[in-house]
């Protein structure tokens, strides 16, 4: 069922499978390696497809005039004692930016979550999305804890330079495999060149082997 405010004409409803593409390249688009390495990092379509396929009510959509204007999408984790809902993926198109789209999509997930029986709430952001950090605290998310990320070059690894290496080698035999030419064994017109091309077979054997019917085609 949609959800129509007619002063914004926004509708919010459950991601649907021909969401899937749109809501990944509008992810892409947003979460830049440039501007959020974090969050480029680990956007794919498979988040998009896997969050449907498991978790489709926390999975919304909001659109105007027929167009995608953000989604989110979340999850439920049950613990012994503690039923988490956990915001994954928020995103809203520049077009729409600044209109309550992103507030309609938090304030639906989170209605949903409660009456499945979450009764904590999780959310996470590149620490340099400071438009995402301020939104998230105006509704109601705090208590901020800073998580360490930290990287190796692995060019510089010295297994990745012996890796190289062979592989450079084995290139180098395969071309010059390419290189040498084919050998082709042409038909035989002769008895002679039978033996050239049979070396196990002698010269002897073919003269004593010769049948009658051969004898008639010489």
């Amino acid at each position: 069922m949609k959800n129509f405010d007619e002063t914004e004409a926004i509708y919010v409803r459950e991601l649907g499978i021909d969401d899937i593409a749109p809501v990944y390249h509008l992810g892409e688009g947003l979460f830049t390696s440039d501007l959020y390495p974090y969050l480029y990092r680990t956007w794919d379509e498979w988040e998009v497809i896997g969050l449907y396929n498991t978790d489709p009510e926390y999975c919304l959509v909001a659109e105007t005039d027929g167009e995608l204007a953000g989604f989110i999408l979340g999850t439920i984790i049950t613990k012994a004692s503690w039923t988490y809902g956990y915001i994954l993926w928020l995103g809203v198109s520049p077009k729409y930016q600044r209109r309550g789209v992103a507030d309609k999509l938090v304030d639906k997930v989170v209605a949903r979550m409660i009456e499945d029986g979450a009764r904590f709430m999780l959310v996470d952001t590149d620490p340099t999305n400071t438009s995402a950090l301020k939104f998230f605290n105006r509704k109601g998310f705090g208590n901020i804890r800073q998580h360490i990320f930290l990287s190796m070059n692995l060019s510089k690894h010295e297994y990745y330079g012996r890796l190289i290496d062979y592989e450079h080698q084995k290139a180098e035999r395969a071309g010059y495999k390419r290189s040498r030419p084919a050998i082709r064994a042409r038909k035989a017109d002769s008895v002679a060149n039978e033996v050239v091309l049979n070396p196990l077979v002698n010269e002897s054997q073919i003269t004593e082997d010769k049948s009658p019917t051969s004898q008639k085609l010489e």
